[in-house]
């Protein structure tokens, strides 16, 4: 149920930063951030983990801030699989969705999932 709440809210993210940045990303329509998003939380499972473990001393010289880049070259991967229907721009227009993305997903999972009482 979290991983489809996952997909879900990376899909509003992206529509929401289309319709900010028109310019720099362009999404079709809401099913494809859907389909963009599932591919995204696909190579977040498979390619992700091959690409932490191969820039892990790098990304402990930056103390876990070329996590971002990672991100980036994933959100880029899926910019090239999905087509015309998803595109965006540039790297740093990538690297600046990963860290927004990345920033709404602690805050919405944080308030949603979070149950235990203070």
């Amino acid at each position: 149920m979290r991983w489809l709440f996952g997909i879900l809210i990376n899909a509003v993210i992206f529509v929401a930063l289309a319709g900010y940045f028109e310019k720099s990303i362009y999404i079709e329509g809401f099913g494809a951030a859907l389909g963009a998003s599932f591919v995204l939380a696909i190579l977040n499972i498979l390619v992700k983990p091959i690409l932490v473990i191969l820039t892990l001393p790098v990304t402990v010289l930056t103390l876990g801030l070329f996590l971002f880049v990672i991100n980036a070259i994933t959100l880029l991967l899926t910019d090239r699989i999905i087509g015309e229907s998803f595109e965006i721009e540039g790297f740093g227009m990538a690297l600046f969705i990963s860290i927004v993305m990345s920033i709404a997903n602690v805050i919405i999972q944080k308030a949603v999932f979070d149950t235990k009482e203070k």
